[in-house]
């Protein structure tokens, strides 16, 4: 899984602010490697003035699949970063587990229709009217 970490002019924090949220990133999504491809990070301050101006958008590509995007506005950089990262995780844990069903059964789009039951060994007490 490939990490990328994007600001704008405005986020001050370089190098040590990517560090940690890769790492953070890595820690988190630890259980999706193998299904995430790549995971972009943009931290940006809109221009509006309005006291919740930090905005994190967090793109994660599944293999396969189309990306999913979560973002969060936040008074503070860090904020809005754990608020994304926090939106993401639920996202992808609700996308993986509908890709991986571990129920251990057939889904109800796959058993036979009611009048194939014959066929499978299903003996009615009743007949039909």
């Amino acid at each position: 899984m490939q990490i990328q970490v994007n600001t704008d002019h405005n986020i001050h924090g370089g190098e040590r602010l990517a560090t940690y949220v890769t790492t953070d990133l890595e820690n988190s999504l630890s259980r999706f490697s193998g299904w995430l491809t790549r995971v972009e990070v943009h931290l940006s301050e809109d221009g509006g003035g309005k006291p919740e101006d930090k905005k994190c958008v967090i793109e994660a590509r599944p293999g396969g699949k189309q990306p999913v995007a979560v973002t969060h506005h936040a008074t503070t950089v860090d904020d809005a970063y754990a608020g994304a990262a926090h939106k993401l995780g639920r996202v992808l844990d609700s996308q993986y587990s509908r890709a991986h069903d571990h129920k251990g059964s057939e889904s109800i789009r796959h058993m036979p229709a009611p009048d194939d039951l014959d066929q499978v060994g299903v003996i009615e007490d009743e007949p039909r009217s």
